[in-house]
C-alpha cells in the first residue's frame, strides 16, 4: 500500500507514481544558493538553511511555481561528520522550510541523505548507519513524506544507507552519481539498480554527475538490469543542466576547473537549452521522476 502524504497534499509519491503520474523534483541548491553568494563553493554544506533562511525559502518557491512536485530538504552534507554540532538545527530547519513551502501547493517533503566521506577512508558500516540514522531521526520527527539517499558513488554504501532509510516504513528513493561505466567498484547500472531494490529501495536512479544524454543511458542500463533480475521499481533521474562530453567515469566533478576556476565558465558554455530539455523529457521512458540539477 503506497503511504499517505502530508498535510497539504493529496496522493504520496508512490500513490502519485503507480497513478502513471510524471513527478518532477527541484534540485540545484548548492550550485544555485553559491551563484547567489549564499553556499561556499568547495564545502558544500548547507549552513545557509539557518543563516539565510529566506533564500532558501526563496528557492524552494520558485521551484514550487515551476512546477516541482516535491520539495527536497536542503540537507545535502548536513550530516554530524560535516557540520559538527550544527547538523541536527540544520536538518529540522530544512524539514520546516520544505514543509512549509509545500503545504502552499499539492508538493511532496523529502529528507535527503547523501554519500560519506567515513566510507572512503574506513567502510565503517555501523559508524556510516549512525550518520545516516541520525539525519533519519530528524526526518521521522518532522514526518516527511518520503526519504531519498542521493549521489552514491559506491553501491554498497547506497545500500547502507537504504537499510536505514526504510526502517521507519516510508517509501524510499536511492540514485547514485554514476554513468553508464557504473560506480567505482566497476558494479554495474544494471547490477547497482538491482542491489537497491533488493535493499528495499521502491524508486532508483541517477543524479548530478553528467548531462542528460548520459544520464538517460545509464537509466537504460538500470532499467534493463532491473528486468533481468525480475524486478520492477520507480525510476527516477536528475541530470546536471548542462552538457559533459569531457567528463569521465566521475563525471563533471574530475573535469579540472572543478570546483574553482573555470567551472561556471563551462558549465554556462555547455548550459542545456529549453529545447533540449523537452528532448530528454519526451526520451525519458526509463523513469518516472524527472529532476534538472540547473545551474
Amino acid at each position: 500500500m503506497a503511504a499517505a502524504a502530508g498535510p497539504g497534499a493529496e496522493k504520496g509519491i508512490l500513490e502519485r507514481l503507480e497513478g502513471g503520474e510524471v513527478v518532477v523534483g527541484d534540485g540545484s541548491f548548492l550550485i544555485t544558493l553559491e551563484k547567489r553568494g549564499y553556499v561556499k563553493a568547495g564545502l558544500w554544506t548547507p549552513e545557509a538553511i539557518t543563516e539565510h533562511p529566506n533564500a532558501v525559502r526563496q528557492l524552494h518557491m520558485e521551484f514550487l511555481r515551476a512546477g516541482s512536485n516535491v520539495m527536497q530538504t536542503f540537507t545535502f552534507s548536513a550530516s554530524e561528520e560535516n557540520m559538527e554540532s550544527k547538523w541536527e538545527d540544520v536538518n529540522a530547519a530544512a524539514c520546516d522550510l520544505a514543509r512549509e513551502v509545500a503545504d502552499k501547493g499539492d508538493a511532496l517533503v523529502a529528507g535527503g541523505i547523501c554519500q560519506t566521506s567515513v566510507y572512503k577512508r574506513h567502510k565503517d558500516e555501523a559508524r556510516i548507519k549512525k550518520l545516516f540514522r541520525q539525519q533519519l531521526e530528524v526526518f521521522a520527527r518532522k514526518n516527511v513524506d518520503f526519504l531519498i539517499a542521493e549521489y552514491f558513488e559506491h553501491a554498497e554504501e547506497a545500500v547502507w544507507a537504504v537499510e536505514v532509510l526504510k526502517e521507519p516504513g516510508k517509501p524510499v528513493a536511492a540514485t547514485m552519481c554514476i554513468g553508464s561505466e557504473g560506480d567505482m567498484h566497476g558494479v554495474t547500472p544494471g547490477e547497482c539498480a538491482v542491489k537497491l531494490v533488493k535493499a528495499g529501495a521502491s524508486i532508483v536512479g541517477v543524479n548530478c554527475r553528467f548531462g542528460p544524454r548520459t544520464s538517460l543511458q545509464t537509466m537504460k542500463l538500470m532499467k534493463e538490469g532491473l528486468r533481468a533480475a525480475g524486478l520492477k521499481a520507480h525510476l527516477m533521474v536528475q541530470p546536471l543542466g548542462f552538457h559533459t562530453p569531457d567528463c569521465g567515469k566521475g563525471g563533471f566533478v574530475d573535469l579540472p576547473e572543478y570546483p574553482f576556476g573555470k567551472l561556471r565558465h563551462v558549465s554556462e558554455v555547455l548550459v542545456i537549452s529549453r529545447c533540449d530539455k523537452m528532448e530528454t523529457a519526451t526520451m525519458n521512458n526509463y523513469g518516472t521522476v524527472l529532476q534538472y540539477e540547473t545551474v
